[in-house]
């Protein structure tokens, strides 16, 4: 019997095209990392009105509707694709690429297992950390970043906490933020801006005035009272977007921790004075404490960005960073839940201090080190970008108010990697200049597409070498990135196409450069 006909169409070729195309679709928006709900949200984007639904777009994976000629365009155009792709009936649909391996330091083996017992290790590790200048605090925060990076920031459990506290609610305004510490029994004090962290009068205030002195250059901004009381620097009356991080910081403590008080203060320094602020070993409380302040920190983040909401609000915005003034939450804030909440898991983020000082690192990526963040270095390499913009920029200057984008080129073992940062020049409250620093590496989003990514990072980088360590992205090279970025839906990677890209370094002292422009 002839094949059933359907407005002159062949309904069985329909259907086996339409199954073809699902499995494509399918295999596209995983290996993208994006939920059918995220996928339909990215359609809104471009069509309002003729975005598909998130059960149509089950139906269309499953074989089980055929899109129209636009909206297959559509689709076909949030990854990168020509329309025709879907339809040319190859069941060789692409596997995502392998898992690459992280960059960074190799990790040793630990062999003999012996040596590596628990009793060794803790009486080895104290004296290890006094022998080299390293503080129980350092090493505590050192192990936190590591152990972020092994889950690329996936902590569910502190997410979910968070969720129940302020029901997905987003944004949150102080008022809402107040009322949610009302709930958990929480009460806020205010306190002079003299170092204290308390009232004039507190036992806890007078010994923290001491701690201060001994510090040097510090303003504490808050500290927490046990069982309820968060005292709050004056100062932030006027600094909501800090103010509300504050209170989401202790109400967190108040939910995980039940309030009991132990948990730092929170303080701003001059970045000199954190490195010599205590002295090189373990102390008993190091740990707990750096883990209780990594686990309120993480709760803050969730409960003002919640997950779900605070992912459909970056595609929304093409992970703008400044769109987060709409939100009322801080750049950097931004900035890390980025890391945590994007399907993208290649991310890193620093928060740098001149002349060499990080304050703040995730490298879910591997991406080396621009320099330590145990120590002060003297040889920060100038072309990453965030050195570079606390060198051209001068200490009395003002805040900048656009952040700035770089595509850069960086050799690793016998492989060159590419990577994308965005960074901002802004000022912490001790109203020290400081650069907030997000990126990407770009090779596992160029594979993911199809492209050849070493073919990619290897003609930018001989145009960098070409041009003495700075130069112009190939046409080809860009075509490719702006694509990847399209599908990334990151829209500062194209807007760093515009500019050169740059060869970085870990040190200066290892520059590839000849000469060696940055020593």
């Amino acid at each position: 019997m002839p094949a059933r006909r359907r407005g002159g169409r062949d309904v069985a070729g329909l259907i086996r095209q339409g199954h073809f195309l699902g499995a494509k679709l399918r295999s596209l928006r995983k290996r993208n990392g994006l939920t059918l709900d995220e996928l339909s949200a990215r359609c809104v984007q471009i069509d309002a009105e003729g975005a598909p639904s998130v059960s149509y777009l089950s139906m269309v994976e499953t074989g089980k509707r055929m899109p129209s000629g636009q909206m297959l365009d559509m689709l076909a155009g949030i990854f990168g694709k020509d329309s025709r792709w879907f339809l040319d009936e190859n069941t060789e649909v692409e596997v995502a690429p392998a898992q690459r391996e992280r960059g960074g330091l190799e990790a040793m083996p630990l062999e003999p297992a012996f040596l590596f017992s628990n009793e060794l290790l803790q009486n080895a590790l104290p004296e290890l950390l006094s022998q080299t200048g390293t503080t129980g605090r350092q090493f505590a925060q050192l192990l936190i970043r590591v152990w972020q990076e092994t889950r690329h920031n996936n902590f569910p459990d502190i997410e979910r906490a968070a969720e129940e506290c302020g029901g997905r609610e987003m944004p949150l305004t102080l008022d809402a933020l107040m009322t949610i510490g009302k709930h958990h029994g929480l009460q806020v004090r205010w306190f002079d801006d003299n170092g204290a962290g308390a009232s004039p009068g507190n036992g806890a205030g007078a010994a923290g005035a001491a701690a201060a002195r001994k510090l040097g250059t510090v303003l504490v901004r808050s500290r927490f009272e046990a069982p309820g009381t968060v005292l709050v620097n004056k100062r932030l009356r006027h600094q909501e977007e800090r103010l509300k991080y504050e209170l989401a910081f202790f109400i967190g403590h108040k939910v995980l921790h039940n309030g009991d008080g132990v948990i730092s203060p929170h303080s701003t320094m001059h970045s000199g004075d954190e490195v010599s602020s205590s002295a090189a070993g373990m102390g008993a409380q190091d740990v707990l404490y750096s883990w209780r302040d990594f686990e309120c920190s993480f709760f803050a983040g969730a409960l003002l960005c919640p997950r779900i909401p605070f992912r459909r609000f970056l595609i929304r915005e093409a992970h703008s960073v400044s769109a987060g003034r709409k939100l009322g939450v801080t750049p950097a804030l931004v900035m890390r839940r980025m890391t945590a909440v994007s399907p993208y898991r290649h991310w890193h983020f620093f928060d740098a201090y001149s002349p060499g000082y990080l304050r703040a690192v995730y490298r879910g990526n591997g991406i080396p080190l621009p320099w330590g963040n145990m120590s002060l270095v003297s040889d920060p390499c100038p072309r990453w970008a965030v050195f570079r913009l606390l060198q051209e920029t001068p200490a009395s200057a003002a805040p900048a108010q656009k952040p700035k984008s770089q595509i850069s080129v960086m050799q690793d073992g016998k492989r060159a990697r590419l990577y994308c940062c965005h960074s901002l020049l802004t000022r912490d409250a001790l109203d020290e200049q400081h650069v907030l620093s997000v990126g990407v590496d770009l090779l596992p989003a160029l594979e993911a597409q199809g492209f050849d990514g070493e073919s990619v990072v290897e003609s930018v980088a001989e145009s960098c070498r070409r041009g003495g360590g700075d130069g112009k992205i190939p046409a080809e090279a860009a075509a490719n990135i702006r694509a990847a970025s399209q599908v990334l839906n990151i829209a500062w990677i194209a807007d760093a196409l515009d500019g050169q890209a740059s060869v970085i370094c870990p040190r200066s002292g290892a520059c590839p450069r000849q000469p060696r422009s940055c020593a």
